[in-house]
């Protein structure tokens, strides 16, 4: 017994001595592993006879149950003690300096629909805006489109199952004209505004998006004639692509919803 008891203590002190988890490792095998010297005691109560394991059984038992004891707690000392060294190394000083946080940018699109709001307001233009989802009055209606034009049809515009209060369709607005509208009707004479946007068209190829930006402007005031169109729209173009050699040129066209109708030609030299 007093043979047991020394390997206990022994056993014990080195596990108490040992200052890495590679030392507790090796300690656990020596004892407990397959050929560990608690092991090897274990193994021989097979071969004592039932006077002999009631005496000698309860000391080994306890050798190992102390020996395991010691080995999980030690290990779990060293564990901490390097959690927390390793803490204290990797400490992070709240008052340094934080990096610096990666920057985007403007979306080319909105870059331009800027410059354009910018150039008109140095034009004397305001900037008026109006919701996306529209009524068929708006729309189309009070802009002098017929109840037969095709641009009315399923086929090119985005309509809403569901009607407005007063029963009227509701679609996804196919140019910003509504915002003229919506102007007339609740601002006096005089007016100059711009209407940029988002705008929607049930088409969708090589060449157009169901939904695409468009800018246009009104202009309400006393004497104003197509001449002030032409001067309004080559200053606008000489000062977005930074040219004085731009020139234009109206051509008479004829559209159902204005009068009287002109296309403009670009040109430079």
């Amino acid at each position: 017994m007093s043979t047991i008891s020394a390997l206990k203590a022994g056993l014990l002190a080195d596990i108490e001595r040992a200052d890495t988890l590679a030392g507790v490792e090796e300690l656990r095998v020596g004892a407990l592993g397959k050929s560990g010297v608690v092991t090897a005691l274990l193994k021989t109560l097979g071969a004592m006879s039932p006077e002999e394991r009631l005496e000698k059984g309860p000391p080994i038992q306890d050798l190992r149950t102390s020996v395991t004891d010691a080995i999980a707690a030690r290990k779990s000392t060293l564990e901490e003690e390097a959690l927390n060294t390793r803490l204290a190394s990797e400490r992070l000083d709240m008052t340094l300096p934080a990096g610096a946080a990666p920057q985007g940018s403007i979306h080319p699109v909105s870059q331009v629909m800027d410059e354009l709001a910018e150039i008109f307001a140095d034009l004397g233009f305001a900037v008026a805006t109006g919701p996306e989802i529209e009524d068929d009055w708006r729309n189309f209606t009070a802009l002098n489109i017929p109840e037969t034009h095709p641009a009315r049809a399923m086929h090119d515009t985005f309509y809403f199952p569901d009607k407005d209060e007063e029963g009227r369709a509701m679609l996804l607005r196919t140019h910003t004209s509504p915002v003229q509208i919506r102007t007339m009707t609740s601002t006096p004479p005089p007016i100059r505004i711009i209407a940029p946007g988002r705008v929607y068209r049930s088409d969708s190829d090589a060449t157009h998006t169901p939904m695409f930006h468009q800018i246009e402007g009104l202009v309400i005031d006393k004497g104003i004639h197509l001449g002030h169109l032409k001067w309004t729209l080559e200053t606008f173009l000489k000062a977005f692509f930074e040219r004085d050699d731009i020139t234009l040129r109206l051509r008479p066209s004829y559209f159902p919803f204005t009068e009287p109708s002109v296309e403009v030609d670009v040109g430079y030299t």
